[in-house]
């Protein structure tokens, strides 16, 4: 599928299964995975026409889908010795989208490996799309989004973690909350809304669209050890910088901070 056409596959199925559940909910129309992790029909709907269009279109390739993992963890085993899969995350942000949010969207990723070849973020209610092909750009519609000037000195950074809120990483300024929900937090990081993006968990459905946005856009994913960020590993934590002067001193900022200790794994990074 040529890249607009995956784009515009999100978009109908936002269209014909999750905004129209948008703050209309019915009871029973929200479940617990996991105790305080909600999917919804929404998400469970979604997901499975994304993967059905998908294996339509690339038959050979594996699917990892976040609610097909939920029933089946070895799906997202088998991803570290693909060769060509997908990552679907139906609906990113499901708290916020029980809740009324319009921070929400729909994300998918292609894979070659460990490598991130093409993503799409698609937030229906703000009507946004982000793409980003590597060593093509990173794209808000017709837009290209480039390198922003950054303060690396005191660089600007958001954490899912709410118990890691107003802590500070060194001498850095103090940490806000993100927009809990990745497919929104990586475009704002791509379009110079932070400096820095800190997650505990790494999930590849979470991460992998989103990292190759802000790579194209002149910015890195890495775990604190400098390593670049492996979507066939779900081990965290990850910091997604602007550039990379920015990451460096955020890494160095988190190795004598007492974050790490908070930033164990839990049911959903954002």
């Amino acid at each position: 599928m040529q890249t607009d056409e995956v784009l515009t596959l999100l978009q109908e199925v936002a269209a014909d299964v999750i905004t129209p559940r948008f703050r209309s909910l019915a009871d029973g129309e929200v479940m617990e995975k996991n105790p305080g992790d909600l999917v919804t029909v929404a998400d469970r709907e979604a997901e499975v026409e994304i993967t059905r269009r998908l294996r339509e279109a690339y038959p050979d390739a594996l699917i990892v889908g976040e609610e097909a993992v939920a029933a089946d963890r070895a799906i997202l085993e088998a991803a570290a010795d693909a060769d060509h899969w997908f990552t679907v995350d139906p609906v990113d942000g499901t708290r916020n989208f029980v809740h009324g949010s319009p921070d929400h969207a729909v994300m998918v990723a292609e894979l070659r490996g460990p490598q991130v070849v093409r993503g799409w973020i698609w937030q229906p209610e703000h009507e946004l799309a982000y793409v980003a092909e590597r060593g093509a750009g990173a794209w808000r519609g017709d837009e290209r989004l480039g390198s922003a000037r950054r303060d690396a000195a005191a660089p600007r950074g958001r954490t899912s973690r709410r118990s890691l809120v107003g802590a500070r990483l060194g001498d850095l300024p103090p940490l806000e909350l993100t927009w809990v929900s990745c497919g929104i937090d990586y475009p704002k990081l791509a379009e110079n809304a932070c400096d820095y993006l800190l997650y505990g968990n790494a999930m590849p459905w979470d991460h992998a669209p989103g990292s190759l946005l802000v790579a194209e856009a002149g910015g890195v994913t890495t775990y604190p050890s400098g390593q670049v960020y492996d979507p066939t590993s779900v081990s965290g934590p990850l910091i997604s910088a602007g550039d990379s002067q920015v990451s460096e001193h955020v890494r160095d900022a988190f190795a004598g901070s007492g974050a790490a200790s908070q930033l164990q794994p839990t049911a959903k990074s954002s």
